[in-house]
């Protein structure tokens, strides 16, 4: 399998000297869409207790919800890759915002169980082309040199959608109601898709499918890319590691209320610190990848098992509520590190003129996990094994690891 992928929208070579200036523009505006991808991941986990309180829901069936949006979005996001690789990506991200506003919407107007599924399935249909449409974007159209930094970006947006969505859904829904939050939702959507479509030009990149490939390339109609045991390994890698982010995502909140008697708001803000840190993490993380992009496996490696081991000493009890919050911050600052050398490890081992159904297939394996972790430890959280939910998604984020190293053992192995 080659090293990486190409970063010339027509000609698959990379681009001469590209103004820093339209550079971040780009990387601005896709990271500018991938936090509102992420916002769209917590619409509805951050709300969950009040929803319970409404409509008599138990916890497996707010984790369906989750499961819900991940299973469209993996499925959607395996087709998708294929679709960007026709069409291009702009199209589809315009697309995909209009259904995150009317997901939204649908939520606002809920009167029970399936109208919030109904606003799960249409978020997870928006969700679903995203990593295609992004990475698309970014290997298309931002200069190499600089791909480290706009992987790190690039990541750091999405957590800050994370971090947005929790602490401003519940600050809205606790000031007001939660349907005047999702209402508020589906205003910072259209807000998005304005500015999107204000700078539309910078988004622009070329459908390779039905063009004659370069010599070295799989062709656009190829499926020998599935084929490769590297492509299998990343899916396994983003499955795994997701699933621990699920668990952290849809019941991080609750355990810490169940557990330590914390409060709602000082719950939903440790999930917002998660988010931060992460941010932070990745902000490191890009300066990382920068120096050390030959080691992409390795970096990955190491965050995500000093992760594993600091969510295990927020499952211990440990420090009481204060220190699972501390712990669990400081679990997304680890794993925000690897982030960017995570992206950089997918790039190096897709085949060049694959880059759409590529991430397609890998990426649908970070939906897969948020669709089964939530069912799966849900069910945990019904028992009340709270404890045990969160130290079992460490050990999850340990099984990751060893994706991550079998992912770097066959990149190397097929660039030699």
């Amino acid at each position: 399998m080659t090293a990486t992928a190409s970063t010339h929208p027509a000609a698959g070579v990379e681009p001469t000297a590209v103004p820093w200036r339209q550079d971040a523009g780009i990387i601005g505006l896709v990271g500018l869409a991938h936090a509102s991808s992420h916002f769209s991941h917590l619409l509805l986990p951050p709300l969950f207790p009040l929803l319970m309180a409404d409509f008599g829901l138990s916890y497996a069936q707010l984790g369906a919800l989750v499961t819900t949006f991940f299973v469209v979005s993996g499925v959607g996001q395996a087709l998708s890759g294929f679709l960007v690789d026709r069409v291009g990506a702009r199209p589809i991200l315009f697309l995909s915002i209009l259904l995150f506003a009317l997901a939204a919407g649908v939520a606002a107007l809920a009167n029970g169980y399936v109208m919030l599924m109904l606003s799960a399935l249409l978020a997870g249909l928006g969700n679903a082309p995203f990593h295609p449409v992004d990475f698309s974007i970014l290997n298309q159209r931002v200069s190499g040199p600089r791909l480290g930094y706009a992987f790190s970006a690039h990541g750091l947006a999405g957590n800050l959608g994370w971090a947005l969505a929790p602490v401003g859904l519940v600050t809205l829904a606790t000031w007001f109601h939660w349907r005047v939050a999702m209402v508020a939702a589906v205003l910072l959507y259209a807000l998005v898709l304005l500015v999107l479509w204000r700078y539309r030009h910078l988004l622009h990149t070329h459908a390779v499918s039905g063009k004659r490939a370069p010599a070295g390339t799989v062709p656009a109609s190829s499926m020998a890319f599935m084929r490769l045991p590297v492509v299998w390994w990343c899916f396994a890698f983003f499955f795994l590691s997701t699933m621990t982010l699920a668990v952290v995502q849809s019941f991080a909140p609750s355990i810490l209320q169940s557990v330590h008697g914390v409060g709602l708001q000082a719950a939903s803000a440790t999930l917002t610190a998660y988010m931060l840190c992460g941010a932070v993490g990745m902000l490191l993380g890009g300066v990382v990848t920068a120096r050390a992009s030959y080691r992409s496996n390795h970096v990955v490696a190491a965050a995500l098992v000093m992760g594993a081991v600091l969510m295990v000493a927020a499952a211990s009890g440990f420090g009481g509520g204060v220190g699972a919050m501390v712990a669990l911050a400081a679990t997304g600052f680890a794993v925000g590190v690897g982030g960017p050398s995570r992206d950089l490890m997918i790039k190096q081992a897709t085949p060049k003129g694959a880059t759409g159904r590529v991430y397609g297939t890998v990426y649908s394996g970070l939906d897969a996990g948020f669709a089964v972790s939530p069912a799966l430890f849900g069910l945990m959280m019904d028992q009340g094994w709270y404890q045990a939910t969160l130290a079992g998604a460490g050990f999850t984020l340990l099984l990751a690891v060893v994706a991550a190293l079998a992912v770097g053992q066959h990149t190397a192995t097929s660039a030699s």
